[in-house]
Parts: C-alpha cells; structure tokens; sequence
C-alpha cells in the first residue's frame, strides 16, 4: 500500500477548503448528487467490496458482508436524503420579553462545517466508512478519508471507486499505514471522527487537540449483556450466540460479558452451545463463519483465554464439529465461552473483540447493577427479560453509549438514533438528525427591530430611569 506524505495531504486539504468556500452556497441538489454517488458505489460494487472484504480477512462470509457492511451503509445514505431538506431548515428560536413585541426574530441555522476527516476501522471497512460519509455529505462538507491500512484491498478498491465518482476536492481517500493516520489526524480540518480503539482514541484526541478540531469518538469497550427476571434463556442465548459469533466477535457492539443470575448459568451456557450449534455445525471450511482478522489478534486472543485458565477460569470451547483449529491455515476461531472469571484476568479489563464470551453470576440485580457502574461506561448494554420494573431499573441506574432490550447490537441498525459512546467509550454521535448536527455548524442569527432597544431599555449611557426600570423587571 502506498503511503501518503503528510505534504500530500496538507495540500489536499487546502484544496478541499478552497473549493468548499468557492462553491457556497450550495444547493440541496448537489448534496444528494453526491449522496447519489455514494449509493451508486454501493449498489454497482458491494460485491466486489465484499469480495476485497473476505480477501483481507482471510475469509469473511460473503452475505454477512453485504448485510452488515453495504446494505447499513445505502440505508444511511437514502435516510439522509429523504430527511436533510428538513435537517436543513433554520430552526425559529425565543428572544426575551418584550423584544418579539417589537419585532425582534431569532433563529438557528444549520450550515456545513467544510471538511470532514473519516479514520475508518478494519472490522466494518466498508460500512464505517460510507456511514459516516453520508451524514458529512448531507449536511454540504466535502471529507477526506483514512481507511484501516489492514483491510489494505478493500482500502485500495475504496480509493479507486471514490477517485471514479468524485473528484478530489468533494471526496479524497488517503492511503497508509500507522504514520499515515498519525499525520492525518494532526490536520487542521473542520471536523474529525475517528471510529476505532479507545487506546488509539486518546492520540487522536491529542493530535486534533493543536488545531482544536472538533472531534467525534467512536470507540467501544465492554458492553455488558445482563439476564434479568423472566427470561427466556433460548430466545437469548440464540440472540446473543449471534451477536458474538457475527464477524467473529469483532465488533466494537459485540456483547463483551455476560452477567447471569446464579440459577441460570449453565443453562445458558448449555443454550448458547446449542444455538451456535445450529448456525455454525462446522467452522473451519464454513463460509459462513468469518476469520479474525490477522495472526497478530488470533494471537492476542488464545493469549486472554490462556491468561483467564491460568488464574482459575474454566474454558468451555464451543466447537460443533470437533475441528482442530490449532494447525489450520488461516486465523479462524471458535467461541470460547469462560466461567468463574475475575476482575485480574486480562480478558475482563480489556475489550475482548473476537470470540471469547466470560460469564459472570450474580444473586440478586443490584449485585450485577453495581459491577457494570463499578466500570468503564460501555458503548452498548443488552437486557434480557420481562419484568418492567427491573428493566427500569437497569436503564434508571447504569449509564451507556446505547441499549438494545431483548437483543444484542440492534440498536445501531435504527436510522432514526443517535449512535455514540460516553466516557471511554466513546464522545459525540452520529446517525439521526444527532449526525447531521455533528457535522454542522449551529450558527445563531439574531435580526433587532428597526426601533433603538438599547435606548429604549436603558442599555446605553447615560444609564437613568429607564435603566432601572429594566434592571427591576428583569432582576427576580
């Protein structure tokens, strides 16, 4: 992969913000065009996208790509065509007594920001770069991309499509390894969101700081999954068994750990065994199993489940079809979930990110309340259960980026909610009208009526009666 100098990119960004200041005002019109564009990309070569996809991977399953990486990413770009002309319109806002009386309006409008830098992650190449993208785009920014230097055949395909439907001043794709990205998000653009590690997230957030760019994190961490009163244990090990195993786990949304009330342990554990069971009966030559990404993170996984046995845990290896994963080829690697797991073992202080699963137990709801407060605020918290009043309490009294009742993850796929992180887990959001004001800029006009107020409300000297009057109305 070909790196991009730090002078190429300075100079690209100069030329965006040029061509974005020459251009304004620009019409609606041209902002669909270039959402237009983006869907045509998608729809013309998801498939060779998803192909590029599973080639970076090792293997990655073809329609798992196409559903969780293109068909996402045309949803937000034709959600964020049917709303912007909305999202766009100036927002009437109250101006203090008695000035509406005499004529005083006041107003927010929404105006573009300029460019917009996209740092793009390896597990969602492609979604988390066109998800993005077309929020930036509907609201009038032209934006410069970094994809994952990982996934470097979807990165290249993604360049040679981007340099094909737009020119370099609308949209620019830059190309590199981990300097690349350093140098890119020390750049003076107007807005930067970075999807990714929360690790990385602290120096991306140093880097803009020197140019104080406005920044959004995407980040992760350990999203809890708690079982509550009522639940149906095979409804959600089978809901949960997916959300762990899609893209092998890695997904900054995946369900990190799960807190189980004592009595239910082994049944969901014997329940989350049958359910990828019957989605994954063999693994290793499945295509619709995905790899992890690379040996370096295969690596650093048997590593946290080694770790967690050898301080006590016990490893239950969820292998349908008795397959030896150890001498294969390639990076594949069966769910393994782990009991009796504590707070010194690596794999409960870091995000797991693959196919590792830890289960927790707990008595009674305060005890697994106050473990998940007791922790960094999580990008996702998952309830399973049926008793209102202790779903209530959950929500009430834990803090987290989203939620997804009676399910896992879901809560990204609704257009319509702002999808963010608090915390280490992330700042700022995007999706829903959150994401277009992200990448927007809410200027406040003020229009004073032709009579002269200051006078009038003894604002200017020499301060007098009418001063007084005004200090006395508003002074309660």
């Amino acid at each position: 992969m070909d790196e991009t100098t730090r002078d190429a990119m300075t100079a690209m960004l100069e030329r965006q913000k040029a061509a974005f200041v020459a251009a304004r005002p620009e019409p609606l019109t041209k902002r669909h065009d270039r959402l237009e564009r983006c869907a045509r990309i998608l729809l013309d070569h998801g498939d060779a996208l998803a192909k590029a996809m599973s080639a970076d991977f090792g293997h990655r399953s073809h329609e798992q790509s196409m559903l969780t990486d293109v068909m996402p990413a045309l949803s937000l770009v034709r959600y964020s065509q049917k709303r912007m002309k909305a999202w766009s319109k100036p927002e009437k806002r109250h101006v203090n007594f008695p000035l509406g009386l005499l004529g005083a309006k006041a107003e927010v409008r929404y105006e573009p920001k300029g460019v917009i830098g996209i740092v793009a992650p390896w597990n969602f190449p492609v979604g988390l770069t066109f998800g993005p993208l077309a929020q930036a785009l509907a609201a009038g920014n032209r934006a410069m991309l970094k994809p994952s230097e990982f996934t470097e055949r979807t990165s290249e395909l993604m360049a040679e499509l981007f340099a094909k439907a737009f020119a370099a001043e609308e949209v620019a794709v830059v190309l590199g390894g981990p300097q690349t990205g350093q140098d890119f998000c020390s750049l003076a653009f107007d807005h930067l969101l970075f999807t990714g590690a929360t690790s990385i997230g602290k120096h991306v957030l140093h880097a803009a700081a020197d140019n104080l760019v406005p920044v959004t994190l995407e980040l992760g961490g350990k999203s809890p999954t708690l079982l509550g009163k009522g639940v149906d244990v095979a409804k959600a090990a089978e809901r949960i068994a997916l959300g762990k195993t899609m893209n092998a786990g890695q997904i900054c949304l995946a369900p990190d750990y799960l807190l189980v009330p004592e009595a239910l342990e082994m049944q969901t554990i014997g329940a989350l065994q049958a359910s990828v069971a019957k989605m994954y009966p063999t693994m290793l030559a499945n295509d619709d199993y995905t790899s992890v990404i690379n040996r370096r993170h295969r690596d650093r996984l048997v590593g946290l489940v080694d770790d967690a046995v050898a301080k006590g845990a016990e490893a239950i290896v969820v292998n349908p079809g008795g397959e030896t994963f150890e001498g294969s080829n390639g990076n594949k690697l069966p769910l393994t979930i782990l009991r009796h797991v504590t707070d010194d073992m690596k794999v409960m202080q870091d995000e797991i990110f693959g196919p590792v699963l830890p289960v927790k137990t707990y008595r009674h709801i305060d005890q697994a309340i106050d473990y998940i407060n007791a922790h960094d605020r999580p990008l996702g918290l998952y309830y399973f259960g049926d008793d209102s009043a202790e779903r209530e309490a959950v929500l009430a009294r834990t803090i987290s980026g989203g939620v997804t009742l009676n399910d896992v993850i879901f809560h990204v796929s609704a257009d319509d909610l702002p999808f963010g992180g608090i915390g280490p887990s992330g700042m700022g959001g995007y999706h829903g009208i959150e994401g277009f004001r992200s990448f927007s800029h809410g200027r406040a006009v003020y229009t004073q009526p032709k009579m002269n107020v200051a006078g009038l409300a003894g604002l200017m000297p020499p301060y007098g009666k009418a001063t007084a009057r005004t200090l006395k109305m508003q002074l309660k």
